[in-house]
């Protein structure tokens, strides 16, 4: 018997599949509960998703913001605070000798004696504030300066630190603060994304899950830009004609909407609609942004472009390219440390000096003195400074007594952190170390804390920035936090 290949067509046209039945029936109802538990997401409130919103636009805050940008300067492998920005005169007095109170187990457990620092310490500025030797350029701005000195981690090791410094938790596939900080806040700049690392210096441990956008819209995963590439941005010179180009990318709209509306709204083709429409305008937008032909020389200079160590003047771009990029309306800008001209093998966390602290913490302290100052003046300069936040953050402190004879171990238990820019107050310390620099005793602050106030200085109420994921509301604060006070304006 033959079959009319016309009504076999017309029959198979009228089948329906298992999510067209779930689209379809119940008035589509089932669709949406399959959406959820295929993304594990936020569930669309509306169906008809076939224009989904522009989730760069700017949106509105939940009260008067005091920034509108985040200059992170993540100093990864951890740099010892009793060396920094927390004076601790005991280590000196008592150098040599055991420590007086347990020691808790290290990464490696080879604990010496105390050490003393081997940087003066120097009351900075009008304020007195003191910061060592280290930092003479650094410590001249220290009246811009908050520091935090009572900061604790929950991670001792590396990746688990580096995690929950970005995430506020300790194992991949959370959004990072920059995700959230996109995500809650959008773009004032429609041809760059909210979220921008600046990788010269390479991802620290634990990868790129650092910068991820965990269960967020993955268009808040942080672009990498390495402006010490020929492409800055992977593929982001155009390999055919823009015309050829406008056309595919409009066949290819068509067919994401298409199925965009055939899912009825789909967490992961809208992100990829967007990403193409940001990939487009990208072409353009990058390539100007990393040619610095339009500064002047007496501004690289002060970034210290003109170093002769590369590690350096390849730090120095980076600065001088997020003062761009909060030119531009970037949201979230981070910056990565270079491995130490010494020591290749400390590429991803080269402030971690278990032995050598000495010429270790010199050569990374030589590395963005001159360029986190540089980036500070500039913004001053330009009038930016006071709508820009400046974090300095390592993923934990270091140990009071010696690693063996000359380093210092990982320490999460009391470190600093500084925070400079618009609705900081300037020329401050706040929380203490004990005398050895071991524990936070006073004020304790945490990493929830720390990101509560960033996003409070940028007009959201952490405990309102949330995304539904597994059944449950998520934020960058976990279920802790507290705005640190004592450091605003």
């Amino acid at each position: 018997m033959s079959i009319d290949p016309s009504r076999l067509a017309r029959h198979r046209a009228e089948l329906l599949s298992r999510r067209d039945m779930l689209a379809k029936c119940s008035t589509g109802f089932g669709m949406v509960a399959l959406s959820g538990l295929i993304g594990g997401g936020k569930v669309l409130a509306s169906a008809a998703a076939a224009t989904p919103p522009n989730p760069f636009a700017p949106r509105p805050t939940h009260f008067a913001p005091k920034v509108k940008s985040v200059i992170f300067c993540f100093m990864s492998g951890g740099v010892s605070h009793v060396d920094t920005f927390d004076p601790k005169p005991r280590l000196k007095r008592d150098h040599g000798k055991p420590m007086p109170v347990p020691v808790r187990p290290t990464m490696f457990n080879e604990n010496g004696n105390i050490m003393a620092s081997p940087w003066e310490f120097r009351n900075r500025g009008q304020s007195g504030l003191p910061v060592s030797d280290l930092f003479p350029q650094i410590g001249a701005c220290a009246d811009d300066l908050a520091v935090i000195r009572s900061m604790t981690s929950v991670a001792n090791e590396h990746a688990q630190g580096n995690y929950f410094l970005h995430t506020g938790f300790s194992l991949a596939g959370f959004p990072s603060a920059g995700a959230w900080t996109s995500y809650g806040l959008g773009s004032e700049n429609q041809n760059l994304p909210g979220f921008v690392v600046l990788s010269s210096g390479g991802a620290p441990l634990g990868g790129v899950n650092n910068f991820g956008n965990g269960f967020l819209p993955g268009v808040h995963q942080a672009s990498f830009i390495d402006p010490t590439q020929q492409e800055p941005l992977a593929n982001i010179t155009p390999r055919e004609a823009d015309r050829l180009q406008r056309k595919r990318l409009r066949f290819v709209e068509r067919l994401d909407r298409g199925h965009l509306e055939r899912l009825q709204g789909d967490q992961q083709v809208e992100s990829a609609i967007q990403n193409y429409e940001i990939a487009y305008r990208m072409q353009s937008a990058v390539p100007e942004l990393v040619d610095l032909r339009d500064e002047s020389e007496a501004t690289k200079q002060l970034y210290g472009l003109d170093s002769q160590v590369k590690e350096k003047a390849e730090y120095a771009r980076q600065c001088l390219l997020a003062r761009r990029l909060v030119e531009r309306g970037v949201r979230f800008i981070e910056l990565t440390c270079l491995p130490r001209p010494s020591d290749l093998g400390q590429i991803g966390n080269p402030w971690d000096q278990h032995g050598v602290l000495k010429a270790g913490h010199s050569e990374m302290a030589f590395q963005v003195d001159q360029p986190i100052a540089g980036l500070i003046h500039d913004l001053k300069s330009r009038g930016l400074f006071e709508e820009t936040l400046i974090v300095w953050a390592g993923e934990f402190g270091r140990t009071p007594f010696a690693q063996s004879t000359d380093g210092r171990d990982h320490n999460p238990f009391g470190f600093s952190v500084w925070l400079a820019g618009g609705g900081i107050k300037g020329g401050t310390a706040h929380g203490a170390t004990d005398e050895l620099g071991y524990h936070a005793v006073e004020d304790m602050c945490t990493v929830y804390d720390l990101w509560a106030t960033v996003l409070h200085l940028l007009g959201m109420d952490h405990e309102k920035l949330t995304y539904r994921f597994g059944g449950r509301d998520y934020r960058l604060t976990d279920v802790h936090g507290q705005v640190v006070r004592a450091v605003l304006a």
